[in-house]
C-alpha cells in the first residue's frame, strides 16, 4: 500500500508538471511552468516513463495503484507532444528555409563553416546531456558618452579574425536585464567564429522610447569604430534579438544605420506595438498594456507617434535585410499571428523572410537552452546567419 501511495504522488506530479505542456500561464509567477514544460519534455518523458514501468511491474489491485497508472499514461502522452510534433516541425521549417533563402542556400556556406554547424536539428542526448560550447575569451567594455553606464560583453572566437560580428540584444520587457543574459548562445556562436558583442540599453520607465534604439545605435556605432580591434568584419554584420531586444535589432536593421546590416534574427519580438496593445493575449500575464505604456510613455491614442516608429512593422514599405522569424504558437507574450503578419508584409517589399513558428513553444523558448525548441531555433539560424553573411555576393 506505501508503494501505491508513493506511486500515486510520483504520478501525480509528473502529469501535474506536463500539464503545463498545453496550459498558458494566466499569471505571471506561473510562466516559468508553462514555458519550460515543453523545453523539458524529455525529462518529463523518462520520469513518466519510469513512474508507468514502476507501475506496471508492481501492479496490485489496490485503487491508488490504479490511479497512478492512469496518471502515468496521462503524463507520458502529454509529455510526449513536442517530440511527436518535431519532425513535422523539422520537415516545415527545411522548407520556409528553402523557399526563402534558395533551395541550396546550405551549399552556399564554406565547407569548413557548415563543419562548425550542429549537425541536426534535435539530438535527444543532447536533451540530456546539453550542448556543449568551448570557453572563449569575453571582454567587457564600457561604452563613453552615455546618459547612463552601458557596457559590451564581448565574445571572441579561439582563432584570428577577422570574423563576421553578430550583435545580441536581450530581452526584458524593455524593463530589465543586462548583455550577460542567456550568454550560452554568445559563447557557442564564439566558440563557431562569430565576434559576438552583446550589448545594453537603458530601461523603462525611467526612461522611455527612443532612448533604448539610441543606445543599440550607440553600440553599433562603438563597433563600426573599435570593432576590428576585436576581430570583426564590420562588412558582415548581422543582428539578433530576444523578445523586446527582437524589437530593437529589427528596428535597428530596417532603419538607417551607421553600419550595413547583413541579417537580423528575432526570437518572440513585438511588431506592431498599438496592435498589441488593442489586441493584448488572453491570458495576458504581463500586463502587456502596461509594458507598453511604460515602454512608449501612454497609449496608443497619446502616443501615436512612438508607437508608429517603434513598430518594426512600420518599415516594410521597402526590402529590409534578409530576416528570420522564430515564434512559438504557444506563446502568449507575443502572439505568432503578428509574426505572420510580419512576414507576408517583408515578402510583398521584395525581402528575403523565412518565419518558423515552433507549434508546442512559448515565449522565451530558448531559456532552455537543451530544449526541443531551441535545438531547432539554434539548427536553422545558425545556418541563416553563415548564409546571410557568405563570401560570395550573391546570395539568393
Amino acid at each position: 500500500m506505501v508503494l501505491s501511495v508513493v506511486l500515486l504522488l510520483l504520478a501525480a506530479a509528473g502529469l501535474g508538471l506536463s500539464l503545463w505542456i498545453v496550459l498558458p500561464a494566466p499569471v505571471f509567477a506561473l510562466l516559468t511552468l508553462s514555458i519550460g514544460a515543453a523545453e523539458v519534455s524529455p525529462w518529463l518523458m523518462l520520469w513518466n516513463l519510469v513512474v508507468l514501468g514502476l507501475a506496471v511491474l508492481g501492479f496490485q489491485h489496490s485503487r491508488p495503484h490504479q490511479v497512478a497508472l492512469v496518471l502515468a499514461c496521462g503524463g507520458l502522452a502529454l509529455s510526449a507532444l513536442p517530440l511527436l510534433q518535431l519532425p513535422a516541425a523539422q520537415k516545415q521549417f527545411s522548407a520556409a528555409m528553402a523557399a526563402a533563402f534558395g533551395p541550396d542556400y546550405e551549399a552556399r556556406i564554406a565547407p569548413q563553416v557548415r563543419a562548425r554547424m550542429r549537425s541536426a536539428p534535435f539530438s535527444l542526448i543532447d536533451s540530456f546531456r546539453g550542448i556543449a560550447d568551448l570557453p572563449v575569451p569575453v571582454t567587457s567594455v564600457q561604452l563613453a558618452r552615455t546618459p547612463v553606464p552601458l557596457r559590451v560583453d564581448i565574445y571572441r572566437p579561439p582563432a584570428p579574425g577577422p570574423h563576421p560580428a553578430l550583435v545580441v540584444i536581450y530581452g526584458g520587457a524593455w524593463q530589465r536585464g543586462d548583455p550577460g543574459q542567456d550568454a550560452q548562445l554568445s559563447r557557442y556562436l564564439a566558440s563557431r567564429g562569430w565576434a559576438v558583442f552583446a550589448i545594453d540599453y537603458r530601461h523603462a520607465p525611467a526612461w522611455r522610447f527612443p532612448a533604448q534604439i539610441e543606445d543599440v545605435r550607440a553600440a553599433l556605432a562603438f563597433i563600426r569604430q573599435r570593432g576590428a580591434e576585436y576581430g570583426a568584419d564590420l562588412g558582415r554584420v548581422a543582428l539578433l534579438g530576444r523578445s523586446a531586444g527582437a524589437q530593437l535589432a529589427m528596428l535597428a536593421a530596417y532603419t538607417p544605420g551607421l553600419l550595413p546590416v547583413r541579417a537580423v534574427v528575432s526570437y518572440y519580438g513585438p511588431i506592431y506595438l498599438a496592435d498589441g496593445y488593442a489586441d493584448p493575449p488572453r491570458p495576458d500575464p504581463i500586463d502587456t498594456r502596461s509594458v507598453l505604456e511604460a515602454y512608449l510613455g501612454g497609449p496608443p491614442a497619446a502616443q501615436s507617434e512612438r508607437y508608429r516608429l517603434a513598430s518594426p512593422g512600420s518599415y516594410t514599405d521597402r526590402p529590409q535585410p534578409p530576416t528570420l522569424l522564430v515564434y512559438g504558437e504557444r506563446d502568449n507574450i507575443v502572439e505568432a499571428k503578428f509574426a505572420r503578419r510580419l512576414a507576408q508584409s517583408l515578402r510583398a517589399s521584395g525581402t528575403q523572410v523565412a518565419l518558423l513558428v515552433i507549434p508546442w513553444a512559448g515565449h522565451s523558448f530558448d531559456a532552455v537552452f537543451s530544449g526541443p525548441s531551441n535545438q531547432l531555433a539554434l539548427y536553422y539560424t545558425e545556418r541563416f546567419l553563415a548564409w546571410a553573411v557568405a563570401e560570395t555576393k550573391n546570395r539568393s
